[in-house]
């Protein structure tokens, strides 16, 4: 329904004129910061977009593709099962902080999930007739089928995390994984903790890998096979890991999860087992996700800034689909003490 002024006249739909009238400056340079903002000082810069705001203009997203060629609009791609959407909650901060950042430069974001290889068919073929101007890859995995496609049709792609076996091709922004884990072992042995045991994630994501990597490195010498159990950062995979390691291990003193969800499934199991923690076993996480606050006791965890993570992600996406070549973003994760270790 269209607006109405006062008099219960429908409302005219303002136009690049009133823009420019608003602003005073051309109608050219209103198209060229409505198409990008190139060749335009800062001060007309700031007045159209003032003027944008007063007169509310909208951009006709349908005439401006026409123009550019483009689809204005990005996809957020996860290559998971759809479940995970909903219970992993990085993946639910990631979409919101992405949105939030396209939203603020006119651009919607389309959600895509694509676990299983039918869904992986369909999304290729629609992201490959141009229906989106580039990819958020969420969660890629070695050897994942979709990212060698995605580099092969040349389709602007930015990874959140490092894009292994395509690190040279694909841009990418990640925390610091191996440093992140580092810092956690380093403060369960600062704690006096002797026998650490890890769940880690998978081994053909950049997370399982480097976190796993960061421990070892840390513990040097002490590392011991035994103490290591892999896992799927699931809840469940965690109640498995932590079920195993006190049969494999009982001795042990400290577990690093690598990710919250792990270890909120590990501190389940220390419960039936009549272990306290931290009294008799510190557990420690990665991510700090919302699930950090709601085990008992809170979870010591290593944060992972996601909100910046999205942004950075949507800045090197637009760029690339500007023309720039790809870039890598490593942010640091920081330490969060609770009353877990």
């Amino acid at each position: 329904m269209r607006a109405m002024d006062t008099t219960g006249v429908p409302r005219r739909r303002p136009t690049i004129r009133d823009v420019a009238a608003a602003a005073g400056v051309s109608r050219g340079t209103v198209s060229r910061v409505i198409n990008g903002g190139h060749w335009v000082s800062p001060e007309a810069l700031a007045a159209v977009q003032e003027a944008i705001r007063t007169t509310g203009y909208k951009t006709n997203q349908h005439a401006r593709s026409l123009v550019t060629g483009r689809a204005n609009s990005v996809a957020f791609l996860l290559t998971e099962p759809q479940h995970l959407l909903f219970e992993d909650p990085n993946f639910s901060i990631l979409l919101r902080g992405a949105a939030t950042e396209l939203a603020a430069r006119g651009m919607p974001l389309l959600l895509m999930v694509a676990g299983s290889p039918a869904e992986q068919e369909q999304m290729l073929g629609y992201v490959g007739a141009g229906h989106v101007d580039g990819v958020l890859l969420i969660s890629s995995h070695a050897g994942s089928p979709v990212l060698r496609e995605l580099v092969s049709q040349d389709i602007p792609t930015i990874a959140c995390g490092i894009p292994l076996g395509f690190e040279s091709q694909v841009g990418y922004v990640a925390a610091d994984d191996l440093g992140g884990a580092r810092t956690m072992t380093r403060h369960l042995v600062e704690r006096g903790r002797e026998r650490i045991a890890m769940i880690t994630g998978p081994m053909d994501t950049p997370g399982g890998r480097l976190r796993l990597e960061g421990y070892r490195q840390e513990l040097g010498d002490r590392f011991d096979e035994s103490l290591v159990v892999h896992g799927d950062y699931t809840r469940a995979s965690g109640t498995v890991a932590m079920t195993e390691l006190l049969e494999r291990r009982p001795d042990l003193d400290a577990v690093f999860a690598a990710n919250d969800l792990m270890a909120a499934g590990a501190m389940v199991v220390l419960a039936d087992a009549g272990r306290s923690v931290p009294g008799d076993v510190a557990v420690g996480g990665f991510d700090d996700a919302g699930v950090a606050v709601t085990v008992n006791p809170h979870l010591t965890t290593m944060r992972q800034p996601f909100e910046r993570i999205s942004a950075e992600m949507v800045r090197l996406l637009l760029e690339v689909v500007e023309g720039k070549s790809s870039a890598a973003v490593t942010l640091p994760a920081s330490l969060v003490v609770r009353e877990s270790t």
